[in-house]
């Protein structure tokens, strides 16, 4: 009776060659942003370098600089995606949940540096991202409960909050305080521009 063999022809499997290719993709992005956010103007070659992997490597993911930043707007609009679903949106007060927002938004701190320092990011971030109903909605019910100006509209809130992160985010990096102290001013800062007399000193929660 003959018998059947399957003969390996040594080529990595579709699942095992797309599983590669997404690590070298990850990769790639995650040295991007590592590099420009202290260094904006770097070039591709510093990029590939910081990735471990060759030039032509990296042109076979990202043909053109423009392709790569492009790329990694579309990397910030998901993990402002999901900072937001972090910071429980529908909970507490409309002033803790931005408080709580801001929070978050600032553990993306290398990722915010390249959007506000790398031409074309935020554009495509903000793109990406489209209208931002929860975090209109929890500054609405800022509005409403009384912990947040009435005075102070929804795009003027949203203005606050990335005024201060950028602040925030120039603070660190000229060196003018830490990590954990800056996050404790920034959020000190936004309740107190933002909050109605009687809440801006409630402590702030996670």
């Amino acid at each position: 009776m003959p018998v059947s063999l399957e003969i390996s022809s040594g080529q990595p499997r579709p699942t095992e060659e797309t599983a590669a290719r997404e690590r070298t993709r990850s990769a790639i992005l995650a040295a991007a942003v590592n590099v420009l956010a202290t260094k904006p103007t770097a070039s591709l070659g510093d990029i590939a370098a910081a990735a471990r992997v060759g030039r032509t490597t990296l042109h076979r993911y990202f043909a053109e600089r423009q392709e790569l930043v492009d790329e990694i707007g579309r990397l910030a609009a998901r993990s402002r995606r999901e900072a937001a679903e972090r910071a429980r949106l529908d909970e507490g007060t409309g002033l803790d949940a931005v408080a709580r927002l801001c929070r978050e938004y600032y553990e993306l701190a290398d990722l915010l540096a390249v959007m506000f320092s790398t031409p074309g990011v935020l554009e495509v971030a903000d793109t990406c991202i489209g209208d931002e109903d929860d975090v209109n909605a929890a500054i609405e019910r800022g509005h409403r409960d009384g912990s947040i100006r009435p005075d102070l509209t929804v795009d003027w809130v949203q203005n606050l909050v990335w005024t201060f992160l950028y602040t925030a985010v120039d603070y660190v990096a000229r060196g003018q305080g830490t990590r954990m102290e800056v996050l404790r001013l920034t959020v000190e800062s936004l309740r107190g521009a933002i909050g109605t007399f009687g809440t801006r000193d409630t402590p702030p929660h996670r």
